[in-house]
């Protein structure tokens, strides 16, 4: 078989994009997609020089993007980033909520009020806000996408992930409500559920190396998704014209391993 490649090249020129988590992992690889194809991103992490160089990794792909250091945790950064994303970008069409933040793997029993706090407070509380700033302003324009990021470990369950889960499921419902709310207004609201090759997935199998490649071995591709090609790919679908008739989903990006969820 030939590999291939799959793009519309320029097919997001002229469209505008936040992305939350975007230095590393899952977001780097949303942020690529997106600027490979034509889009103007604005990259948001927490930690600057991470940031720095993935923006530098960027440019030398000729891909220039523009970023902001912001911590989701803090009450002002949604307000902030939307601003930021308006005045440098001139407006925004798509909004990617990544970031995400835990201290597990850990028995449910064993999770502290800090633990449940971090993860919640990252995850579907910052998603919930950053909607919440961005809605106006695409209401304005007359059209909007947001995918945010959901997880098998909600979908399906997994131990030693129990607040993972839960806040990844919350930000499935959020989304579902934001769905039904704002399509009459263009403002399409999708999430995604991968399976990646995401820091959080190459910790796992250092940890717990048999359970990962069993996890591999259920997928029916047999394989882990890459983030720009096999995740980036499908939330620059999405955010694009050709996904412009779907809205309230939950899309499976795992290699068929949720086929039955």
């Amino acid at each position: 078989m030939i590999p291939s490649t799959y793009s519309h090249p320029r097919a997001l020129a002229g469209r505008s994009a936040i992305v939350t988590g975007a230095a590393r992992g899952v977001g780097k690889g949303i942020a690529g997609a997106l600027l490979e194809r034509g889009a103007s991103v604005l990259l948001v992490d927490r930690e600057p020089d991470l940031l720095a160089r993935t923006v530098g990794e960027f440019a030398r792909e000729g891909w220039p993007s523009e970023f902001l250091v912001a911590d989701l945790r803090d009450p002002v950064s949604p307000g902030a980033i939307v601003d930021a994303a308006v005045t440098r970008l001139g407006g925004i069409d798509a909004l990617v909520n990544d970031a995400i933040a835990t201290n597990e793997p850990k028995a449910l029993a064993d999770i502290t009020p800090d633990d449940y706090d971090l993860v919640f407070d990252v995850g579907p509380r910052a998603t919930f806000f950053l909607m919440q700033a961005v809605y106006p302003v695409m209401k304005a324009a007359g059209a909007g996408v947001i995918v945010n990021l959901g997880s098998a470990s909600g979908t399906g369950g997994q131990s030693q992930f129990a607040a993972y889960a839960g806040a990844k499921e919350a930000i499935r419902g959020m989304s579902k409500a934001a769905a039904l709310e704002w399509g009459r207004d263009n403002v399409r609201v999708n999430v995604i559920c991968p399976f990646a090759d995401s820091p959080g997935v190459q910790s796992w199998q250092e940890i717990a190396p048999k359970d990962y490649e069993r996890a591999v071995r259920q997928v029916p591709l047999r394989r882990v998704g890459r983030i720009h090609e096999d995740i980036g790919a499908v939330v620059a679908f999405l955010v694009g014209e050709d996904a412009g008739y779907i809205t309230g989903q939950t899309i499976m990006v795992d290699g068929g391993t949720g086929v039955f969820r």
